[in-house]
């Protein structure tokens, strides 16, 4: 599994549904870039269980993103045209309807590859000229956060039954822009409101001590 902290995201142009309507056939995340921090997350397949938890959960919490000035995109190796009808089902008959953030369509799977959360991988065989494809052809529960500049600044990726915390995503936002406003390190389950350490041995022994 790549690490890509620290690293430009991986850039992409791919079909979408935005604002839970519309179809567009070039998405990309560089439209944020000097302008908005990115929680770009990858789910395994629409009209599934655990998904939709997870979408529904940042759609309910997106007004905290905005305010933080953090887009929210979603991703999986579904079509486009999956998307949309998952986006036009009434939630009591396992849809998604109400969801405006863009959801991209990966159906060629580069996206995912490109962030190393294909569960799977293609093999090529010489003797017979056919490629195979072993494992599942869909994405992880990959999760990254991208600052301004496009950079990753964290990354988590579960398997497929574990459903993620979205309320964990806004404390590492709040983290992110904490350190970059103030220019102090988050310690251990750090919150927005608690103490900060600047990086030297006579601030963490304090911390510690008080602590």
């Amino acid at each position: 599994m790549s690490v890509l902290v620290g690293k430009k995201a991986p850039l992409f142009n791919a079909p979408a549904v935005i604002s839970g309507t519309e179809i567009v056939n070039k998405f990309s995340l560089e439209q944020y870039q000097g302008k908005k921090y990115v929680v770009f997350f990858f789910y395994p397949k629409d009209f599934t269980f655990v998904c939709p938890t997870e979408i529904l959960a940042f759609q309910k919490k997106l007004k905290e993103f905005e305010k933080r000035d953090v887009a929210v995109v979603g991703c999986s190796t579904d079509s486009e045209f999956s998307h949309w009808k998952w986006l036009n089902t009434e939630k009591e008959d396992g849809g998604i309807q109400g969801v405006t953030f863009p959801i991209v369509a990966d159906l060629s799977k580069t996206i995912s590859e490109n962030y190393d959360v294909l569960a799977g991988e293609y093999s090529y065989d010489e003797e017979t000229g056919n490629a195979t494809f072993e494992g599942e052809p869909v994405a992880y529960r990959g999760l990254f956060l991208i600052d301004k500049e496009g950079i990753v600044r964290h990354q988590v990726v579960n398997d497929m039954p574990l459903g993620r915390s979205v309320e964990e995503t806004l404390r590492m936002v709040d983290a992110l822009q904490f350190c970059e406003k103030h220019g102090e390190v988050c310690p251990a389950d750090w919150h927005q409101g608690d103490d900060a350490m600047v990086e030297s041995q006579e601030s963490i022994a304090t911390y510690l001590a008080n602590h």
